[in-house]
């Protein structure tokens, strides 16, 4: 093998192997400022979108032992790798697809599962992890602020004061 053709695929290999999943698009139609507004938002978000001879992804996929794609390595494919969530990356993707119409995301390896388009529109649909976090602290901060505010209700003085004094002689003498 030519030793130039060499260099590409390990310098594919090495991002391949340093991410922990891979998003092949369709990127046929875009425009050059299109494609840059893409790869910036993609940067944001941890990822890297390259563009390859698919023949030459199709051999660094191979070398690292990832599933085979084979069939979805045709036309104008770019490959998205990124040291982020998986999650964050197809949103960026989805929501850059809603808003251009392109590109199409055609297939992704999670660790060693293949997911098609529609797997990928679902990820782009689950929530970051801090999202997740936020969502499951607040759960469990619920009861507890709950009873804080029903204990200050019943037990705080100065409650009770700030209420006799705001309410008429005939209230206060209710109470």
């Amino acid at each position: 093998m030519n030793p130039d053709k060499q260099i590409i695929i390990n310098g594919l290999l090495s991002r391949v192997n340093e991410s922990p999943y891979v998003i092949v698009i369709d990127y046929t139609g875009l425009t050059v400022p299109q494609f840059s507004e893409l790869r910036n938002r993609l940067g944001d978000n941890g990822a890297k979108c390259t563009v390859a001879k698919n023949s030459y992804m199709r051999k660094a996929l191979s070398e690292a032992g990832l599933p085979d794609v084979g069939a979805d390595l045709v036309g104008q494919t770019a490959f998205i790798t990124g040291n982020s969530e998986v999650f964050s990356t197809a949103k960026v993707l989805k929501n850059f697809e809603k808003e251009f119409k392109k590109p199409e995301m055609k297939v992704g390896i999670l660790g060693s599962d293949i997911l098609d388009s529609a797997k990928l529109k679902m990820l782009a649909d689950i929530p970051s992890r801090e999202a997740v976090l936020s969502q499951l602290l607040g759960l469990i901060n619920e009861p507890a602020t709950r009873i804080a505010r029903v204990l200050l209700e019943k037990f705080d003085p100065e409650r009770e004061h700030f209420k006799s004094a705001e309410s008429t002689p005939e209230e206060a003498a209710a109470e």
